[in-house]
């Protein structure tokens, strides 16, 4: 998951944080804060929805593959312009390959805690990941945490930001619901890697794992919840929606 743009993530009216130490926190230049972000075109939303399409297919895609497989549906699209729409999209990849997720500038990083586990009973390890729906005209973000042995969704946010504040929403949910796991289990997207969420399963008793190099074949099971959300629910709601 890349880093997504932060600037919504500030807050204006706080009195007791400056707009420099709030942009230090978040790892964002000034001169952006006042510059608002392009909307997107009616061509790149077009875009955007086909490669969501076809990247919840194959979630293996990267940009090289994304592009030959557009550009063979008679597409006029190059790869740097795929590869920018992907990193708006917060998505990449999954696959073997140097360690590219980075957290936040001033964000911790966790040791992964799951090499050579046993992971058998629920509760003893919850993880979380965020994906990209598209809505109408725009799009949306969705955060799921699922326990690890049954596979089951314990709890869920939608959000139009990708924010840290929805993460946590979910995170309070699935822990009132159904206690505390052992261990909580990320990627070093930059929500999971902030103090607000880190704090809280910390400030909970819950052993913090992050996914480190040569471990994407962790994100499989949750990649393999969001085709099946995609293609079967979402894609049946809007059957049924326009029917």
């Amino acid at each position: 998951m890349s880093t997504p743009d932060r600037r919504g993530m500030l807050d204006r009216a706080d009195k007791a944080l400056s707009i420099r130490r709030q942009c230090m926190l978040l790892g964002i230049a000034r001169s952006g804060v006042y510059r608002p972000p392009r909307p997107a075109n009616d061509n790149d939303l077009a875009l955007m929805r086909r490669i969501d399409e076809l990247f919840t297919a194959w979630p293996f895609l990267g940009s090289r593959r994304m592009t030959a497989m557009l550009k063979a549906e008679g597409l006029q699209v190059n790869r740097k312009r795929v590869q920018r729409l992907m990193r708006k999209m917060g998505i990449a990849a999954l696959g073997p390959k140097p360690n590219t997720t980075k957290p936040a500038p001033g964000h911790k990083i966790y040791p992964y805690l799951l090499r050579n586990m046993t992971i058998d009973r629920p509760n003893q390890v919850w993880a979380a990941d965020i994906t990209y729906l598209p809505i109408g005209r725009g799009f949306l973000y969705l955060v799921a945490i699922i326990d690890w042995a049954s596979r089951a969704v314990l709890a869920w946010r939608i959000s139009n930001t990708m924010d840290t504040s929805f993460c946590l929403v979910a995170l309070d949910d699935a822990l009132a619901r159904y206690g505390r796991p052992e261990i909580f289990n990320t990627d070093q997207g930059s929500q999971f890697t902030s103090a607000a969420f880190t704090g809280a399963l910390a400030g909970a008793g819950i052993k913090i794992s992050m996914d480190g190099r040569g471990r994407w074949m962790d994100n499989v099971f949750i990649e393999r919840l969001w085709r099946s959300l995609k293609h079967e629910d979402i894609v049946c709601c809007g059957s049924q929606a326009s029917a």
